[in-house]
């Protein structure tokens, strides 16, 4: 029997206990794929140290090899052997590690890293994952790991092991169940500039909480490449047409709603951002499974984590 298959050749999924914990963290020493959960979204792990590890994820995901990887760390310490600190990024990590924040730092020349997880550039992105689970894996492992999220390139982005089934199948060999995650959406990325800082994508720690830590305002930037995940113009995509801003659907369309415009699935009905964006690709999932031949979404005000639902939805709809 293959052992990314159950006896039945479904997915295999398995609770993020003890025993599942030890079990990824053993493929993953092999050079295995494991969906982990995280406190975002699901990840597709291997270990990074690895050329063959990281390629299979690029496999799997039928992902661009000039997209870069995050590297999932447990703590700063095992970050600084990677990429090199200055006091912003120190200052950064301890106000947000463990936490959704990804940063951009130089590598450093001796990092341990594969190549493909940085596609060939001069800095690499980290990010110490506050979820139990990845945490577990993560100390089990001993090892710095690669982990986009555990879906087709491009496609939804997985809030729930299902999610990971359903769009992986067997190109990963566990998939550890944790449950719905909590964020719903991805880390906020920063990159350090020796003129200042820059949002690569915007998620749940908001460009102000960063300016309370580091003063000043965020660099408005432009074509310098894909440096970070969630970068491509087309990417979280449900596979049919996506029309934003909408306060009513066609008859042809399902209507994602957010606050008094209720829809057939709603974001919030309270018109909570945060639990908008824990809910968002769930709700993609659901209209992208409806026979419904395009999906309709109602205002989301840009503002906090509400920036970042905007991001993922123009890219959706893009």
């Amino acid at each position: 029997m293959p052992a990314n298959t159950s006896s039945t050749g479904a997915p295999d999924i398995h609770p993020a206990d003890a025993a599942g914990l030890a079990r990824a963290a053993a493929l993953l020493r092999e050079g295995r794929l494991v969906a982990v959960p995280t406190e975002t979204v699901y990840g597709l792990a291997a270990r990074a140290d690895r050329a063959e590890a990281v390629a299979a994820i690029y496999r799997a995901k039928g992902r661009p090899d000039f997209n870069p990887l995050i590297v999932h760390v447990p703590d700063r310490a095992a970050a600084e052997r990677l990429a090199l600190f200055d006091s912003r990024a120190t200052a950064l990590a301890d106000a947000f590690w463990p936490g959704p924040l990804t940063l951009v730092l130089p590598l450093r020349a001796d990092a341990d890293i594969a190549p493909a997880v940085t596609a060939g550039l001069a800095t690499i992105a980290l990010r110490c994952p506050a979820h139990p689970a990845m945490r577990g894996v993560l100390a089990e492992a001993r090892l710095p790991l690669a982990a986009p999220s555990a879906n087709r390139s491009g496609a939804i982005s997985p809030t729930t092991a299902a999610h990971v089934a359903s769009s992986l199948g067997s190109r990963v060999d566990l998939i550890l169940d944790a449950g719905a995650t909590e964020r719903g959406i991805e880390s906020t990325i920063v990159a350090l500039r020796p003129d200042g800082w820059a949002v690569l994508r915007p998620g749940p720690v908001t460009s102000a909480q960063i300016a309370a830590v580091l003063g000043g305002a965020p660099l408005v930037e432009g074509g310098k490449g894909i440096e970070a995940p969630g970068q491509l113009a087309s990417h979280y995509a449900p596979g049919k047409p996506v029309r934003l801003n909408a306060v009513a659907a066609d008859s042809d369309e399902v209507l994602i709603g957010f606050g008094a415009l209720a829809g057939d699935v709603s974001l919030s009905k309270t018109g909570d951002l945060a639990e908008a964006a824990a809910r968002l690709y769930a709700a993609l999932h659901q209209a992208a499974a409806d026979p419904r031949p395009r999906i309709a979404v109602a205002p989301i005000p840009h503002e906090g984590i509400g920036a970042a639902l905007n991001d993922r939805l123009a890219r959706a709809a893009a």
